[in-house]
């Protein structure tokens, strides 16, 4: 089996929003898209070690904005490098509106957001599959969506010394961002302690 045929599957990105208890959360996520047109239904899958995924869970409402082209690392580091059960993700950041639903939607380095009800919940184990009806939505700009691949070819920086380890050791690498775990075996439920993926998106270096 040849897992690299997962990765020629086209994602997009987005920043995934709640507010619940009087605060503000979000956090990265590569799955959502429209399910029904009549009535407009959306879906989003989430890792439920994201604290945005317990925040959508207690209030039933969420919103997605689109992550443009246009976006930097920057954003990427804020909403999917961190955890926001340690710090406001929010703070000093002046890029986001609050939208009728209560939530803040991101307007720097996006084009459009989505807000929805949740009305159906799917537990897929390591994550929830949220079915959500829209509520409101609004094109923001007209620069193309930036898409998995494209992150991974003109946002994310490049490894440096891509491929070395120290001393010969066996270095695991995540894929999705870069984060590197040494050890000769990669525990089967490791989390990717950066961007929340598990062990199966980690590839062995060695050296």
């Amino acid at each position: 089996m040849d897992k690299a045929a997962m990765y020629q599957l086209t994602y997009g990105l987005f920043v995934l929003t709640a507010a619940d208890g009087g605060k503000d959360n979000g956090c990265i996520i590569n799955t959502a898209g429209q399910v029904t047109s009549e009535p407009n239904r959306i879906s989003i899958a989430v890792n439920k070690a994201n604290y945005t995924h317990d925040m959508v869970l207690a209030s039933r409402k969420f919103t997605v904005s689109v992550i443009s082209e246009a976006a930097d690392f920057g954003l990427f580091k804020r909403f999917g490098f961190q955890s926001g059960k340690d710090r406001d993700k929010f703070e000093g950041f002046a890029g986001c509106q609050r939208g009728s639903n209560g939530v803040l939607f991101v307007t720097e380095g996006t084009n459009a957001y989505i807000s929805a009800q949740v009305e159906q919940t799917l537990d897929l184990g390591t994550h929830t599959l949220f079915i959500a009806t829209v509520t409101d939505m609004e094109v923001l700009c007209d620069i193309s969506s930036a898409t998995y691949g494209y992150y991974q070819s003109n946002i994310k920086p490049k490894p440096q010394n891509a491929g070395k380890t120290a001393g010969g050791k066996t270095v695991w690498r995540c894929s999705v961002c870069g984060y590197e775990y040494v050890g000769e075996e990669l525990p089967a439920d490791f989390i990717c302690p950066l961007c929340k993926h598990p062990a199966s998106d980690f590839e062995k270096v060695t050296e």
